[in-house]
């Protein structure tokens, strides 16, 4: 019954997390904006309002200009349901597993506004991180939480900085081979970022959420995942190639999270 109930919840949370996901990006506000249509900006009743089951009934339409109501509102309440019943099965219900659940549906939150917007609202990554580190069940574990959150937010900081240094090096060795009289005074070639100031935040949600050795797991299972899409536009457009990596890290981290023990005991046993 538990599992049920805390289920709902991560339901009844999707439905949130939708406004969230359509508001922030717009700078628009989550509290005072009454739920409206975005086409014809008429104010929903409450039974228009209930996940999942309101979309289906409306048939994915306005109820009252018919325009069509994006999947994106009942995949988000699904998933965030699913998300917080695998939580459930996991680990016993209580206030460290609803923050751990809250972190998560952050994460999603992410994820949808990286691949929608390509941009990532730090008030969101400071809420995963918060939740993350208050999903311990006490004070030192709290401590410990955040003090892996800081040890990989530095180890990303680092190697941005690194790797930024390293491209935008190269391109300059490239640029000076081609440098005139004329333009040797100045800066011809552009500063690469290696990765976003977002993703560094994200890395610190891994590592309050699942510690050292599972954050550099799913570190790597984040890149065998982006893989084949880093692939695929390899030969796209500049804005093609530009692939949000939120949605990878955060798919892995939950992947990890939930398969933590076999790969702690391959770990151990390899090792």
């Amino acid at each position: 019954m538990e599992i049920i109930i805390f289920t709902v919840l991560g339901v009844l949370l999707g439905s949130f997390l939708n406004v969230v996901i359509l508001r922030i990006p717009k700078d628009e506000s989550i509290v005072h904006t009454s739920s409206h249509c975005f086409s014809c900006n008429t104010p929903l009743k409450p039974w228009h309002n209930i996940p999942i089951l309101s979309w289906v009934f409306l048939g994915g339409k306005c109820s009252f200009c018919k325009t069509k109501i994006s999947m994106q509102y009942p995949i988000i309440e699904f998933l965030s349901g699913l998300i917080f019943f695998i939580l459930a099965t996991k680990s016993p219900i209580g206030f460290p597993l609803l923050f751990i659940g809250f972190s998560f549906l952050t994460l999603l939150a992410l994820t949808m506004i990286d691949f929608k917007y390509k941009m990532i609202p730090d008030s969101l990554n400071l809420l995963a991180i918060l939740f993350a580190i208050f999903g311990a069940g006490s004070i030192s574990g709290i401590f410990t939480n955040l003090q892996n959150a800081l040890l990989f937010a530095g180890g990303f900081t680092l190697l941005r900085f690194s790797l930024s240094y390293i491209l935008t090096s190269s391109v300059k060795r490239e640029v000076k081979k081609t440098e005139t009289s004329w333009s040797k005074n100045y800066h011809t070639y552009p500063f690469i970022e290696a990765m976003g100031e977002g993703d560094i935040m994200v890395a610190a949600t891994m590592g309050a959420l699942l510690g050292v050795e599972l954050t550099l797991v799913a570190i790597f299972l984040s890149s065998v995942l982006a893989l084949p899409v880093l692939l695929a536009v390899r030969d796209g457009s500049a804005e093609d190639k530009r692939v949000p990596f939120v949605p990878f890290l955060a798919i892995a981290t939950f992947i990890v999270f939930v398969l933590d023990k076999p790969i702690l005991s391959y770990i151990q046993a390899n090792y």
